[in-house]
């Protein structure tokens, strides 16, 4: 048990070395919601790679974190903000997005109609699909 727990607190280590980068790239803001002046955490995109990837990695709100951990609490209205982040550059942003906007998608037409529209790669498809929410 002492080996996992030294794995996880190397991992936690590893990742922490990522925080000024993301806190950049993202301005500070959810990279998700686009919430500012909240706590920020560093979020692995499953399936999590055995050593830590940067490119692996949003900067995400306590808020976006839970309601991403448990799909049931998640609120479609508030993630309207996905039309746009589906476009995004950054192809972390683009598999979350097709993740959460699939998972709406199962009751909100609108969610639909977003996924239909949107191009995107197949890698960052087969990304978001292999670990769904």
């Amino acid at each position: 048990m002492a080996k996992g727990y030294n794995d996880n607190q190397e991992r936690l280590q590893a990742l922490s070395l990522f925080g000024k980068d993301l806190a950049r790239r993202s301005k500070s803001r959810c990279e998700l919601s686009g919430q500012s002046g909240v706590p920020l955490k560093i979020y692995e995109i499953a399936p999590v790679p055995k050593v830590p990837d940067f490119e692996r990695c949003l900067f995400l709100s306590e808020e976006t974190i839970t309601q991403i951990e448990h799909p049931k609490q998640l609120q479609p209205e508030q993630w309207r903000c996905l039309t746009e982040l589906i476009w995004s550059e950054l192809i972390p942003v683009q598999v979350m997005a097709h993740r959460i906007l699939t998972h709406i998608s199962k009751s909100h037409s609108w969610a639909q109609d977003v996924l239909q529209e949107a191009y995107l790669d197949d890698d960052v498809i087969e990304w978001s699909e292999s670990a769904p929410l």
